[in-house]
């Protein structure tokens, strides 16, 4: 009976350290990964706060999927003691890592006007905003594309205001010839630098000031991708096919270009794990696209049979296994579903109409679904 007791007693322990274990695991990603927030808020602390307080206040506004694990993970990295009084800007989709580090290194404001730079995969725009006292949120008073347009009234009116707040936003999926090209019209920075690698900046939203240097912003990315690429490969699980931290971020780049939708990214990373382990060319566009553009602009236009035939380093058609270098620059969900992709047993999918996709084992249900999308093409184009 002892030793029946004895070895339910080590089921038990095991069970309750591997729930513990997945629950850690959990907990970090909801502290690291992106935020529930879709609009910014000017968060207020008031002196003599504290972190329970303030993490109630973010739930009440939508900024924390957790209050609980906003306040362990503050308390984890040392950090509730530092919590300053102030008005904050939280960027919309801003991890609750990311909160923590704003609430406690100080430098508030009043938050009564941002201008956001945003570069995104299609096209840049300079967003002015205004905090709607009302709602603590930011309302869009003007937006322009300072390629195509003349700045608006709205801009210059704040443009040399003391208590404006600038921030460039990245969106998940730009190349890096993308962002310098952008940097470089965006009026507040000063200084050249250089086209980084491909892959190597993180997507993100990061605050600058007049006069800031561009290399030095650059340099923030740079620091920030490493600090990702290094966390999510030492989570990696040990049965993907991947080499190298640069064939992870390779295969994330991928992942980023083939879907926009975040409820795929780890099923479109099991297509591509299952065609790696079975030595199946990858076959995707985004890399053909690649070889012709060197990530220096948008195609606009549909790729052409000689492309998916031509040669290049990056053409997945014709390459066995992964491109040279990534082809884009991936978002940190990206790069976790290159390391944990869903298992399935899926090696093709398709366009379905909806902006996600539909997956197939089989060539027959790939060309069926392929038969759907191309129908819907032909009525989108009737219309």
């Amino acid at each position: 009976m002892w030793r029946h007791i004895a070895s339910n007693a080590v089921t038990f322990l095991i069970v309750a350290l591997f729930l513990l274990g997945g629950a850690i695991i959990w907990g970090q990603g909801q502290y690291r990964n992106a935020g529930p927030l879709e609009t910014a808020i000017c968060l207020k602390v008031d002196r003599g706060s504290n972190m329970s307080k303030v993490s109630d206040t973010l739930d009440a506004q939508g900024a924390v999927s957790s209050p609980a694990v906003f306040r362990i993970g503050a308390d984890y990295e040392d950090k509730t003691g530092d919590l300053k009084a102030g008005s904050f800007l939280v960027p919309e989709g801003a991890s609750m890592e990311e909160i923590v580090s704003i609430i406690t290194r100080g430098g508030a404001s009043s938050c009564g006007t941002e201008v956001v730079f945003r570069i995104g995969v299609t096209r840049a725009t300079v967003q002015v905003r205004q905090l709607d006292p009302s709602t603590n949120r930011f309302v869009v008073e003007a937006s322009f594309n300072p390629e195509e347009e003349d700045a608006p009234a709205q801009y210059t009116a704040v443009r040399n205001e003391a208590d404006t707040r600038y921030r460039i936003a990245l969106a998940e999926g730009v190349t890096s010839w993308q962002v310098v090209e952008e940097l470089r019209s965006v009026d507040i920075l000063e200084g050249s630098v250089e086209v980084p690698a491909e892959g190597l900046l993180a997507p993100d939203s990061y605050e600058v000031r007049i006069g800031e240097s561009r290399a030095d912003l650059i340099g923030r990315m740079l620091d920030a991708q490493q600090e990702r690429i290094a966390q999510v490969w030492a989570q990696r699980r040990d049965d993907v096919p991947l080499k190298t931290p640069e064939d992870m971020l390779t295969l994330a780049s991928i992942i980023e270009k083939e879907t926009g939708v975040a409820e795929e990214r780890r099923q479109v990373a099991s297509v591509f794990t299952n065609r790696l382990n079975q030595g199946i060319r990858l076959q995707t566009d985004p890399t053909v696209i690649y070889g012709v553009t060197r990530g220096e602009g948008v195609l606009g236009r549909g790729l052409r049979q000689s492309e998916l035939r031509r040669e290049t380093p990056w053409n997945t058609y014709v390459i066995d296994g992964l491109p040279p270098t990534p082809i884009a620059n991936p978002g940190l969900a990206s790069l976790q579903a290159a390391v944990d992709p869903d298992e399935t047993p899926f090696i093709f999918f398709v366009a379905d109409g909806t902006g996600g996709h539909a997956f197939a084992v089989t060539l027959a249900e790939h060309n069926a679904n392929v038969a759907k999308w191309r129908q819907i093409e032909s009525e989108r184009a009737n219309n």
